[in-house]
């Protein structure tokens, strides 16, 4: 056995009213994260997330810095308490921006601000109602791929999740995406509109990177202590320009999730943490390979069983 550890980040999905309560009450370093988040952004981070209400909370301009405080979160938690130091990190979508952080790649403070960029940017790009989102299951990548093709003569619909074998989120165009799920269910896949407004990483973004190109000129990035998986290529990006560059080429192109998960098992890694809300991405994983390790750290009890198990392999 390798025994190496990969820290995984969720992003916008993930979310609920409430998340993390249980672990703030042990562990003040929760509240201190998201009231340094709480201090870039103007309002109370932390109130909305525990009292809601659920329809504001998932607006994609308050989701974005909820999800990325998180992370950071259970992360310092993770480290104060001695745990493993993993090999590798990446982060879904979202999710990147907080392994980023957590590798000492970006400021927290930055980061917050840029991702509450990002979201304002992303929300302008398309007016409500114009894009849409679906998850499609139960057909393969290529399958997927041509459908959207055949149906892009009427709107902008494209793969941009290839979150596990036989699920792939699509996006575009609400009246092309509403194309994509009928054309899916009539060849017998399950298709389900996503609960969002907008069309994340399909080429309707492209107003976004526009905007988010010159904002994430003037940051301040660093080269990271921990190696980071990146989104758009798959790849390990060491230097501070081609990270800034990924950043901003994730808005409008795929997330390559079971390439990711594929790389980090062929670097030896046996051990997948997510660190964050929710266990969809631990979910991902099984579905990609079931004969890893898959942990996720949302409560005490989590945080206790992942921190024993990868005691074992220090």
């Amino acid at each position: 056995m390798s025994d190496k550890l990969a820290f995984l980040f969720p992003g916008q999905g993930s979310q609920t009213v409430g998340m993390l309560a249980e672990l703030s009450n042990a562990y003040p370093k929760v509240k201190e994260v998201f009231a340094q988040a709480s201090t870039v952004l103007d309002y109370d981070l932390w109130h909305l997330i525990q009292n809601g209400p659920k329809d504001r909370l998932n607006l994609t301009e308050h989701t974005q810095p909820a999800m990325l405080a998180g992370g950071v979160a259970v992360w310092q938690i993770w480290r104060s308490m001695g745990g493993k130091f993993p090999e590798f990190m990446t982060g879904h979508s979202l999710g990147e921006y907080s392994a980023w952080v957590c590798a000492n790649s970006l400021k927290f403070e930055i980061a917050v601000d840029a991702v509450a960029h990002r979201a304002a940017y992303m929300q302008e790009a398309v007016p409500k109602d114009i894009g849409a989102m679906a998850a499609i299951l139960g057909l393969k990548d290529e399958e997927v791929k041509d459908i959207c093709q055949q149906l892009n003569n009427n709107g902008i619909v494209e793969p941009v999740n290839f979150n596990a074998p036989g699920q792939v989120v699509v996006a575009g165009h609400k009246h092309a995406v509403d194309k994509m799920i009928e054309k899916a269910q009539r060849i017998g896949a399950k298709a389900l509109l996503l609960p969002v407004t907008i069309p994340s990483h399909c080429q309707l973004m492209l107003p976004a990177v526009t905007k988010f190109k010159e904002y994430l000129a003037n940051i301040s990035i660093t080269s990271p202590s921990i190696p980071v998986v990146n989104n758009i290529d798959v790849a390990i990006n060491n230097n501070p320009e081609d990270i800034r560059d990924a950043l901003i080429r994730q808005l409008n192109h795929p997330v390559r999730w079971v390439e990711i998960i594929n790389f980090l098992i062929n670097q030896g890694v046996d051990t997948f943490i997510e660190c964050g809300p929710g266990k969809v991405l631990a979910g991902l994983v099984k579905r990609i390979d079931r004969s890893v390790t898959v942990l996720s750290i949302f409560d005490i009890d989590s945080l206790n069983k992942a921190l024993q198990i990868t005691e074992k392999n220090k």
